[in-house]
């Protein structure tokens, strides 16, 4: 992918397991800026003391507006508008028919996996428009491109994510992007509650990240809306 030119100031939620871990240490390691958040005040607390050269990690639930504008305030004032928001933060409803699951949990999956991108969007695109310039990168899935049985309220987040990722692109300036992007399979306590014992032959989030890194470090304008997947 090339030599990284200059370090960038990347916002991502949902950093304290899987692929929001992983990606905190890959892109740390090539030099960059990471303001964090997640649910687990003890993954928080570990993430701070393990990066103490200017990163940011806060406790912050993305269905609670509140607590993203806190969030981005922060964040802005610290480090700028970031070059790079990655809207990772998501859950999975347990396997099972649609009729079964219980409301309560089919409005949790919403709440994170939609409404929680669109709380991002609200509060730190405002400051990548003063300055015209960044990427937002919402992690979709194979499961918002296709479907499967027992996982129809994911489905219809992630289904979703692409709509609005695709729509939100048509609104940003050049040369700002929007990318809904495909992680792949990854071996994460997510793939596991679907796949069992099987999630273990597929790449470790960390082996991802080596990958997934690099490539969102060279979306830009001419990705802008378009559904991308992280090559593997």
């Amino acid at each position: 992918m090339g030599q990284i030119l200059s370090p960038k100031v990347i916002a991502i939620t949902g950093v304290t397991r899987g692929l929001g871990r992983a990606l905190v240490g890959e892109f740390i390691r090539l030099g960059h800026k990471i303001a964090g958040c997640g649910r687990s005040a003890e993954s928080i607390q570990k993430l701070t003391q393990t990066y103490k050269d200017g990163h940011i990690f806060d406790i912050v639930d993305v269905r609670n507006e509140n607590e993203v504008r806190q969030w981005a305030e922060k964040v802005i004032s610290l480090l700028g508008a970031p070059d790079i928001l990655i809207n990772n933060a998501a859950v999975i409803n347990k396997n099972a028919p649609l009729w079964e699951i219980p409301a309560e949990e089919f409005n949790y999956v919403i709440d994170v996996n939609i409404k929680g991108v669109a709380n991002t969007i609200r509060h730190f695109v405002p400051a990548m428009l003063k300055r015209r310039t960044g990427v937002i990168v919402n992690l979709s899935s194979g499961w918002g491109r296709t479907t499967d049985a027992e996982v129809a309220p994911y489905c219809a987040t992630k289904w979703a994510i692409e709509g609005l990722t695709q729509a939100f692109a048509q609104e940003l300036p050049d040369p700002m992007a929007a990318i809904p992007l495909n992680p792949g399979i990854i071996n994460t306590d997510m793939l596991r509650s679907c796949f069992g014992e099987s999630a273990e032959s597929y790449p470790s989030p960390e082996e991802w990240a080596k990958k997934a890194a690099p490539f969102i470090l060279k979306l830009g304008r001419q990705h802008n809306g378009q559904p991308l997947t992280v090559p593997m």
